[in-house]
């Protein structure tokens, strides 16, 4: 059986479903605990290379993913993924991209679009998306 992401961890996003996403910032050091099975990572260049399964999604620092239909289907996959798995979402700093990332999940996940940068910043952290223009894509963010 697999062992889960401790929802305890401020790190750790609990979704309304029960499903549990790390987020994390790639300058900080990998915390303790178990690696992910899957990983995000949202940056504007290629990330350094990690030893599970991940995917680049560029994503340049504070701005908007560069191809927001393959964010779509990438965020879908982590949502789909996070209901067996163990998975990360995280950007340079853990707040911004990070944060943007996981209100999306939220949507994903029934949570309405116009709540969902409060629910991240209640259930993530308090700076989560951190620019006006990643609030609006969040509101506007379907799964469609």
């Amino acid at each position: 059986m697999i062992e889960h992401w401790n929802a305890a961890d401020p790190a750790v996003l609990t979704l309304p479903s029960g499903r549990l996403v790390r987020g994390r910032g790639l300058r900080k050091p990998l915390p303790p605990g178990p690696v992910p099975d899957f990983a995000v990572h949202l940056l504007g260049r290629t990330p350094p290379p990690v030893a599970w399964e991940s995917r680049w999604l560029r994503w340049p620092d504070f701005r908007l993913p560069a191809d927001r239909e393959a964010a779509r289907v990438l965020l879908k996959e982590v949502w789909d993924r996070a209901a067996g798995e163990r998975v990360e979402v995280a950007c340079g700093g853990g707040m911004g991209r990070t944060g943007t990332a996981l209100a999306c999940l939220a949507v994903l996940d029934g949570v309405p679009a116009e709540e969902a940068v409060a629910f991240v910043r209640a259930g993530y952290h308090p700076r989560a998306v951190e620019t006006p223009w990643q609030r609006r894509y969040v509101r506007n963010f379907t799964s469609r």
